[in-house]
């Protein structure tokens, strides 16, 4: 009879301990994984430098168009010495520049003085001027700011796809701290729940040795599972607490304000059965996926165009540098005249004679855009690889989690049957507390699982490289 007293406390209390816990979780809120990761896209300050990144492209676009901006300048010079003005130089231009290395030219000069230099001498009224510069070399089909404007656009792909890897990779150690929290949560859960087992059982059998129905040894028996429990308790308190704080370092509200994260959450139960919604990983797992977009392949194939660009430019340098001018020359009350006999021309002309640094500057070029060619060829197997090695992971952990959920329960029969038969005087403590620490193990085991099945569907997820 007093042993069926005492499994009616164990079932008592297992059913107290259950009670407030169940009631606690109506009190509290559930946090769940797809608002986290909302608040961490939105307002991580990673993730807002990563944004930023498009930014510094489109602002070095604007840069380099500024190459191609029209330009207007004055010089002016002048020296009075005793009375005397030894001269007095005014020369303005106005430059448009165009793609082809072409550029248009207007200008007005207004020299006088005494002792001017003969060449600057221009009628009183000033010499008014329109002319046109033209490479036929070096400069012509591409020159150093059609290069950089290029390369600026190229950057701007470039950049999105740096972004999604930058997005991606905070993404990713958040959601792990994510499931670490959950993880860590369960099992503080499951120790507070044996923690009150093992106290019933103590004071059950401190009871039964006070009826002279137990002996006093039993009662080490027991203290010692209490101060086994406890002290997994506490140790699962801590790993707890140091979870909520590392996952406190992800979530920001608007204008940089951290939050910290309260007893009032609780994560997400069930997180294995939404996480591939979640992070859109479902569609990948039932077909086959293309990684011609991904941001990785994108980042390469835009480095290799811009290195392609860079090689253009290095092959232009071989040939020589020939620059013709022609301006139409004028006074400033005849320029509609058209008197083509008033003019100024000149040629430039430059050629390296061995080429040593043109030629070493092109192969270069070429190395590394081999070198490039080579790392995206090579990423692509990899990327490949790694999809399906992922995809196998996730199906085993899949299989994995079921199997040990079927031993979590069959631990559960057991311990139950144990405590049964202890009621009936043919078993001992020793047992029920054998049985509950093979019970404990399998249910952290199951927790470990469904922890390393998240972390495989993120890391899939941090392969893919698609934040949005």
């Amino acid at each position: 009879m007093k042993y069926a007293i005492l499994f009616l406390l164990l079932c008592v209390w297992n059913t107290q301990a259950q009670t407030p816990a169940d009631e606690t979780a109506e009190a509290q809120m559930e946090f769940t994984f797809n608002e986290y990761l909302g608040y961490v896209k939105k307002f991580h300050p990673l993730v807002k430098t990563a944004n930023l990144e498009i930014n510094k492209a489109q602002a070095n676009l604007m840069a380099a168009r500024g190459a191609f901006d029209p330009k207007l300048g004055v010089d002016f010079d002048k020296k009075q010495y005793k009375g005397t003005e030894y001269y007095s130089v005014l020369n303005s231009s106005f430059k448009i520049p165009t793609w082809y290395g072409i550029e248009i030219k207007a200008g007005f000069d207004q020299n006088d003085g005494y002792y001017l230099n003969p060449q600057n001498t221009v009628p009183t009224t000033g010499l008014a001027s329109l002319g046109i510069s033209v490479p036929i070399g070096q400069g012509l089909f591409i020159n150093q700011r059609m290069a950089d404007l290029r390369k600026a656009k190229m950057q701007i792909k470039l950049s999105q796809a740096e972004r999604k890897l930058q997005a991606v990779a905070v993404l990713y150690d958040a959601s792990v701290a994510y499931f670490n929290w959950k993880k860590n949560y369960e099992e503080f859960q499951m120790y507070t729940q044996y923690n009150t087992n093992a106290t019933t059982r103590y004071k059950a059998v401190q009871s039964l040795i006070v009826q002279g129905d137990k002996r006093a040894i039993d009662s080490i028996e027991a203290g010692i599972s209490l101060k086994s429990r406890r002290l997994s308790l506490e140790n699962s308190r801590l790993k707890l607490l140091k979870s909520k704080l590392e996952l406190s370092n992800y979530m920001w509200l608007d204008n940089s304000i951290p939050m910290e994260l309260t007893d009032a959450l609780f994560p997400e139960q069930g997180i294995e059965n939404t996480i591939q919604e979640t992070l859109k990983t479902n569609d990948l797992l039932a077909q086959e996926f293309t990684i011609d977009n991904h941001p990785k392949i994108n980042a390469l194939e835009s480095k290799i165009d811009m290195l392609e660009v860079d090689r253009k430019l290095k092959a232009n340098m071989l040939l020589p540098k020939i620059d013709l001018s022609y301006s139409y020359l004028s006074e400033p009350q005849y320029i509609d005249s058209y008197k083509f006999e008033n003019y100024k021309v000149g040629v430039n002309f430059a050629y390296p004679i061995f080429l040593r640094k043109e030629r070493g500057g092109l192969k270069l070029a070429e190395f590394k855009i081999q070198e490039t060619t080579n790392s995206l060829n090579l990423e692509r197997l990899q990327l490949s690889n790694k999809i399906k090695a992922q995809k196998e992971v996730i199906y085993s952990l899949n299989k994995q989690h079921f199997m040990a959920n079927d031993l979590v329960n069959n631990y559960k029969t057991m311990l139950t049957s144990e405590e049964r038969l202890f009621t009936f005087g043919e078993s001992s403590l020793f047992l029920i507390n054998s049985r509950e620490s093979s019970l404990i193990t399998a249910q952290l085991n199951a927790i470990a699982l469904r922890n390393e099945y998240c972390i495989s569907n993120s890391e899939l997820y941090k392969i893919l490289a698609n934040p949005d």
